[in-house]
């Protein structure tokens, strides 16, 4: 019995180390391209999609929806927020690619397009305050407070739904829209 244990643990032991030298390999080869005009393998994409979804649900749980959620107001300050931030990656009702969301892979979503976001409010919130690593998607939470980031989940709620003149109604200013600055433009 004591020698089935010490085979079965010099098996794992000799599949661990020739696993680590198999891994140690594939990243010295430089067999991989991480060239972002190259899209990854299958496997890859797959691997990276899981791991994000997963490592996001695993911290909602201190995430909070709050109460106001839903108001026109939070909407359209989430709506010029969205403008300034993120629209040049990933785009608007009317708004044609820009070179920037044209040459990120993996590509930034459309959220402007159907179905381009399923996920409850409290996941876009997350993505949203704390980015994605290796995305070109910035941790916003460190520049923004949470009630603006809410305001922009609360638009990113609506976006779909709009049309490129109700979009541009929303993110036109003309006077101080409440967070510290003049935009007295049109996106």
């Amino acid at each position: 019995m004591k020698r089935t244990g010490l085979i079965v643990l010099g098996t794992a032991v000799v599949v661990a180390v020739l696993f680590i030298l198999g891994a140690l390999a594939f990243v010295y080869s430089g067999v991989y391209k991480i060239a972002a005009d190259e899209p990854h393998w299958r496997v890859t994409h797959w691997l990276l999609e899981m791991t994000r979804t997963q490592s996001i649900k695993s911290e909602l749980d201190d995430v909070v929806v709050p109460d106001t959620f839903g108001s026109a107001e939070r909407i359209r300050k989430g709506a010029i927020a969205y403008a300034d931030m993120c629209q040049v990656c990933h785009l608007a009702p009317g708004v044609s690619p820009t070179p920037l969301q044209l040459g990120l892979y993996p590509q930034a979503p459309k959220l402007a397009e159907a179905g381009s976001h399923q996920h409850e409010a409290e996941y876009l919130f997350w993505i949203i305050k704390h980015g994605i690593k290796m995305t070109g998607m910035p941790a916003w939470g460190e520049t923004h407070t949470d009630e603006e980031l809410w305001d922009v989940v609360a638009f990113l709620q609506k976006l779909p739904e709009l049309n490129q003149q109700e979009y541009v109604n929303l993110i036109t200013v003309t006077a101080d829209d409440g967070h510290g600055h003049d935009h007295d433009h049109q996106h």
